[in-house]
This record gives structure tokens, C-alpha cells and sequence, in this order.
């Protein structure tokens, strides 16, 4: 009996122990983590909220770095060069004004949000201006993919501009700032394009993408002054203290419904952005499914899907039948797609085979095209191949007669000047050429031996030259 009592007080300890060691584990993982993302140490909040106030000014030569950087973002997008737009983005001023409007809010101060929603309209209006300049050049107004991304509203540009918010505000309330030009890009990434964009639908006279983008615009500017918001709040910055009890709480209350419609704004945007991005998906996957199963849809998946007004185009190649239809409405309603209607537009035989016709007459002009432009090259490449053989003649033809002279009058140091030709011959019954040389001898030599020595040259020219034959004139 003893002993189970002991053998139950040794396990109870055990236990107790085990439970300090796991205890003692917790603790310090929670320590590690609280140490890790601690944000609250060293946050130098009257420097932080002096910067802001600082950058909020949109004049002089921020506004100047403003348009050339806004300049270059639109090169950017419309060369379709991402690069040349981070570039604009290193140096882009935007992010003052949007973190004052977050600051304000978040500590009550009624002349710094005035203030910062005076130079955000001032930023807004330069940026627009600049764009719409640059694209009314009728050489930049082509739709490129990079304008096109910024003409509707993302989800995932919501959490560009959240995540950039929070960075650039835990930045900025840090006391070194050098962080603060990298966490502005974030910014930029969210803002600039959307701006450049909409100038270039005021410069095309298409309001869908000005309208498109500058929404796009206002949810991520909404986004980064909440984060500030949000960061500010969690920092506890101090509150702006008013003498006046009354304006006091006037101005509470004000940044109060700001905040709330801030907040309820970003949320409800960013309900729709995720409702519209789940039906866009949904839709999506529908008509893969279709197309999967042997369905010939024209034209691309995006255009043929309308979330405003609930409705899924199909342009069918081939007639279908109403059942068939039937049975696409209810596998619509398995997907979560049953109020959304469903249009099919199907085209006659005429039109089909117009369309056909057209196609063939297409293809049969760019088979044309191709095989005149494969004829011209094939031309072009044996005029290259003619020219390169008359080339390579003239060059087998030529002799290195310099080097062959001087070596001729070490040789043979009587020789007082050699001069030569090629002559073209025939019998007329074959045509050859024949190297001439002309030698004149310096001194009078006997007959005989100015033989011997014209031969001895005759030989050594042959070998030298590599020729068959050549003639050797006396002069």
C-alpha cells in the first residue's frame, strides 16, 4: 500500500516537472516572438509625426520630382516596360499627403488632415496632367497590357496597398529613416500606374478606363491611409490637445466618422473586389468546363463574363439545342452561378460560312504574303552566293606581288624593275589566262647566261605562285 502511495507521489512530481519544462518552453518561444515583432520599442512618435507633417507639401521641387516621375511611369507603361516603371517609382513623392490624411485622423489633428487632403488634390491633379499631356501625343496611345492591368480593381492590389501602408508607417516611426524610400515603392506600386492610367483614358476620350483606374486608385489610397491609421492607433501616438473643450470634442467626434468611413469603406470595397474576383473564377472554371467537354466558345473567357450585370456570354461556333442550354443552367446552379444568366448567341449557316470564306481569304493573302517574301529572300541569298564566287575569283586571281617582287630582288639582285599581267587567251576552242611578267636586267649579260637565269626565275615564280604555266617578257 506504501508503495503505490509512492509510486504515486514519484509520478504526480514527474508530471509537475514535465508540465515546469513545456511551461518554461511556451514562456520562451512567446518571449522570442514578443522580442521578434516587438514595434512599440524605440518608436520615436514626435519624429514620426514631424516627418509626416514635413512630407505632406506638394510645391516646389517635390512637385517637380512628382511630374518627371509620373512622366516616366507612363513611358513605362506605355513601352510595356516594368522596369522603367520601378525606376519612376524610386523617386516618386506620393506617399506624403496619404500618410498625413492617416495620421490626422488617428490623432485628431483637423489642420494636418485639411492640410493633407488639400496637397492629395494637388498631387492627384499634377499626376493626371502629366499623363494626360504625355498620352494626347497621338504616337503614345496604344492600349498596352500594362495600361489595361490598371484599368479595374484588383484584390490583389488591396493587399499591395495594405501591405505597403504598414510597411512605409513602421518605417517612418522608426528613428532612422533609411528604410523610408524603399517602403515608399510599395506605395507607388499602388498608386502611380492607376494615375498614369487614367490620364491615358482622358487623352483617348475612354472614360471606361479613366473611371476604372481612378477607382482603383481611390480603394488603394483609402487602404494605405488605413493602415497608417491603424499603426498609428497601435502605437498610441499622442492625441492633439485643443484648449477649447467644445472643439475638442467637435473635432473627436469628426475624426471618429472619418475613421468609420474609412474603415466601413475599405471593408465594403473590399468585399466586392473578392465577391467580383470569386465570381470571375467561378465563371471562369464554368466555361473551361464547357470547353473541356468539346464546346466551341469564340472569343476570350474575360470579355465573355459581366459581373455588374450578372451575366455569362457564350458566342457559339455550333448550333446548340435548348436542352443541351438546360443542362449548362444547372450545372450553373451546382457552381453557385443559378441566378446569373446565361446568353447564348448561336449564328445562322450564312454567317457561319461567311465567316469561314473570310477566314480562307485570310490565310489564303498571308500564304501570299509569305511565299513572295520566301521568293525575295531566296533571290537576295543567290545574288549573295554570285557575288561571293566573282569574289573568290578576283581573289584567286591576284597574286601578293609586292612581297613576290621584293623576294625576286633578293633573288636575283641583276633585276632593275619587274612589272606583271594577267592575259586572257583563246584558241577558240577554249578561253585560259596566262600570268605575264616583265623583267629588266640592270647589266648586260651574256646571252646564255641571261637564259639560264630568266629560267632559274621562270621556275622559281611557278613555285612560288603556284601556277601551271607563265611567261617571262624581256624588256
Amino acid at each position: 500500500m506504501e508503495e503505490n502511495k509512492k509510486v504515486e507521489v514519484d509520478l504526480d512530481v514527474k508530471k509537475e516537472e514535465t508540465q515546469k519544462k513545456v511551461t518554461g518552453i511556451l514562456g520562451g518561444i512567446k518571449e522570442f516572438l514578443i522580442d521578434l515583432l516587438d514595434i512599440k520599442h524605440d518608436t520615436n512618435k514626435e519624429g514620426t509625426v514631424q516627418a509626416i507633417k514635413d512630407n505632406i507639401s506638394m510645391k516646389g521641387h517635390t512637385a517637380w520630382i512628382l511630374v518627371f516621375s509620373i512622366l516616366i511611369a507612363s513611358i513605362g507603361l506605355n513601352a510595356n516596360s516594368t522596369a522603367v516603371v520601378i525606376g519612376a517609382m524610386l523617386i516618386s513623392p506620393l506617399m506624403g499627403p496619404i500618410l498625413g490624411v492617416g495620421l490626422s485622423i488617428g490623432i485628431n489633428d483637423i489642420d494636418t488632415l485639411r492640410r493633407s487632403m488639400v496637397n492629395l488634390g494637388v498631387m492627384v491633379g499634377l499626376s493626371l496632367l502629366t499623363s494626360f499631356l504625355f498620352f494626347s501625343i497621338p504616337l503614345f496611345q496604344d492600349a498596352t497590357t500594362e495600361i489595361l492591368a490598371r484599368t479595374r480593381p484588383d484584390v490583389r492590389d488591396v493587399f499591395i496597398a495594405l501591405a505597403g501602408g504598414l510597411a512605409l508607417i513602421i518605417a517612418v516611426s522608426r528613428p532612422s529613416a533609411q528604410t523610408n524610400t524603399v517602403a515608399g515603392v510599395a506605395i507607388a506600386t499602388a498608386l502611380m500606374p492607376p494615375l498614369c492610367t487614367a490620364g491615358y483614358g482622358l487623352a483617348t476620350g475612354q472614360f471606361s478606363y479613366f473611371l476604372g483606374a481612378m477607382f482603383l486608385f481611390t480603394i488603394n489610397t483609402i487602404f494605405i491611409a488605413l493602415a497608417t491609421f491603424v499603426i498609428v492607433k497601435f502605437l498610441s501616438f499622442p492625441m492633439v490637445k485643443y484648449i477649447n473643450s467644445a472643439k475638442r470634442k467637435r473635432i473627436s467626434q469628426f475624426a471618429s466618422v472619418v475613421a468609420f468611413i474609412i474603415l466601413a469603406g475599405s471593408i465594403y470595397s473590399f468585399y466586392n473586389l473578392f465577391r467580383e474576383n470569386e465570381f470571375k473564377k467561378t465563371a471562369q472554371s464554368f466555361i473551361h468546363e464547357l470547353k473541356e467537354g468539346g464546346v466551341s466558345i469564340i472569343g476570350e473567357d474575360d470579355k465573355n463574363i459581366d459581373y455588374t450585370n450578372k451575366k455569362i456570354t457564350l458566342p457559339l461556333f455550333n448550333p446548340v439545342s435548348d436542352a443541351q442550354v438546360g443542362i449548362w443552367k444547372n450545372r450553373m446552379g451546382e457552381l453557385g452561378l443559378g441566378e446569373v444568366e446565361l446568353k447564348i448567341q448561336q449564328q445562322d449557316d450564312t454567317e457561319m460560312l461567311a465567316q469561314v470564306k473570310n477566314l480562307q481569304d485570310l490565310y489564303s493573302q498571308n500564304q501570299k504574303i509569305i511565299t513572295s517574301r520566301d521568293e525575295n529572300i531566296k533571290e537576295k541569298e543567290d545574288r549573295i552566293r554570285l557575288l561571293e564566287n566573282e569574289l573568290n575569283k578576283f581573289y584567286k586571281d591576284q597574286i601578293p606581288f609586292k612581297s613576290v617582287s621584293e623576294e625576286a630582288k633578293i633573288n636575283y639582285d641583276g633585276i632593275e624593275k619587274m612589272s606583271y599581267a594577267k592575259k586572257v587567251v583563246t584558241d577558240f576552242s577554249k578561253i585560259d589566262s596566262i600570268a605575264f611578267f616583265s623583267i629588266k636586267w640592270k647589266v648586260k649579260m651574256p646571252k646564255k647566261e641571261l637564259n639560264m637565269q630568266e629560267e632559274k626565275l621562270k621556275l622559281w615564280l611557278k613555285t612560288r605562285l603556284a601556277l601551271d604555266t607563265l611567261k617571262i617578257i624581256r624588256e
